[in-house]
């Protein structure tokens, strides 16, 4: 299926998280509101900068506290929304996350919020854009997504969607009994799927989320099942990934996406999607590798555990020691490396060793260049 990634699960400025995106292998994006705003590019710059980059804006948010509002709150709401559909139309983005309203004007009015949200619908198609209604686990009165469901089907608009959020979803609960609802919404009405774990904690609903979140395989969700319920009612679009974490927001953006997209080719395999080539199981542990610069006291250390030097490499500073099947390769390796001793590498028995580097690959698994010495088979 096709892969997206919320611009606000990366560090960096919009131009480094769209790059990341592009090369961990991701088919679009969702576009955070806060980081066009800080972007020194033009809608029409990023729109280009993602057709560069082989990427499409799935979705464009947040609109928030648009529904179930006195008309004189609800007029100004629609005004913000047609500024934002035009701004939509010069990025290139169709679909627009309209969040459940957290507003202390909203009423408790199911039939206003289904009215408002079809007039806000109307307007959104005369740009051509769809409107994918979320309910926050937070929101004011719509806080389940079965409950965003019905206010969606009671407006009855073609425009008008749901956006169904593995957090907001499993962070009330999850049981497999509160999700049958999902299967009661037909797939062309669910508009946008968002994924994310979390660890299970006890806070704040709204804390865990804007801070805790992480990706799928991470934390304590069932994200799979979730996953498989929304596939299993019709949902064709993209697999998107939305993430608040600080740490995420800290750290390179490359490497986070890489591990993001690969949490999803996870995701799928788990959930029953195509996935890359079967897992060959190891069958032991064929070597551990030790990098250090000075291979004198860990050889004491290996001789003191009852280890043999038994070889050393023809070309290299790298010896074997054994004992009994435990083998550890100690290697006082270039001077540029020596930066105390550590663990470089693990070695597997595989049963199927050119199977497992397909399967490592198509996991995005780096392919090292191997440079032989002088010597070397």
């Amino acid at each position: 299926m096709r892969t997206s990634i919320a611009t606000v699960s990366l560090s960096g400025s919009l131009t480094e998280k769209l790059t990341a995106a592009s090369r961990a292998g991701f088919d679009g994006v969702e576009i955070f509101e806060n980081d066009l705003l800080a972007s020194p590019l033009t809608p029409e710059e990023v729109r280009a900068r993602c057709a560069d980059l082989g990427l499409t804006v799935y979705l464009y948010q947040p609109l928030r506290d648009v529904e179930a509002l006195p008309e004189a709150e609800f007029v100004p709401a629609l005004r913000r929304a047609r500024h934002k559909f035009e701004l939509m139309g010069r990025l290139g983005a169709d679909t627009v996350l309209v969040c459940s309203s957290v507003s202390p004007h909203a009423l408790d009015d199911d039939a206003l919020a289904a009215d408002q949200l079809s007039r806000l619908a109307d307007l959104a198609r005369g740009h051509g854009i769809r409107v994918a209604y979320e309910a926050l686990a937070w929101g004011r009165h719509i806080s389940t997504y079965d409950h965003a469901w019905r206010v969606v089907e009671s407006a009855g608009h073609p425009a008008l969607g749901v956006c169904l959020d593995s957090f907001h979803i499993l962070s009330r609960g999850g049981a497999p009994e509160d999700l049958e609802g999902i299967s009661a919404i037909p797939g062309e009405k669910i508009f946008f799927l968002q994924l994310a774990d979390a660890p299970l904690l006890a806070m704040d609903v709204l804390q865990w989320s804007r801070h805790y979140r992480c990706f799928p395989g991470q934390g304590g969700f069932d994200v799979a099942g979730l996953l498989r319920r929304v596939l299993a009612a019709g949902y064709t679009g993209p697999l998107s990934l939305e993430v608040f974490n600080d740490v995420f927001r800290q750290s390179e953006a490359g490497p986070t996406a890489v591990d993001a997209r690969r949490s999803l080719l996870t995701l799928q395999e788990e959930a029953g999607l195509p996935a890359p080539p079967t897992p060959a199981p190891p069958t032991g542990v064929a070597f551990a590798e030790l990098l250090t610069p000075d291979a004198a006291p860990v050889s004491a250390v290996l001789g003191a555990l009852g280890f043999t030097r038994t070889a050393r490499h023809r070309g290299k500073p790298v010896d074997l020691w054994e004992r009994g099947a435990a083998r550890i390769l100690v290697n006082t390796g270039p001077a540029e490396r020596r930066d105390g001793t550590r663990l470089a590498a693990v070695g597997l028995e595989s049963p199927d060793p050119a199977g497992a580097a397909r399967r490592a690959e198509a996991r995005l698994a780096p392919v090292l260049p191997r440079r032989p010495a002088p010597g070397d088979p």
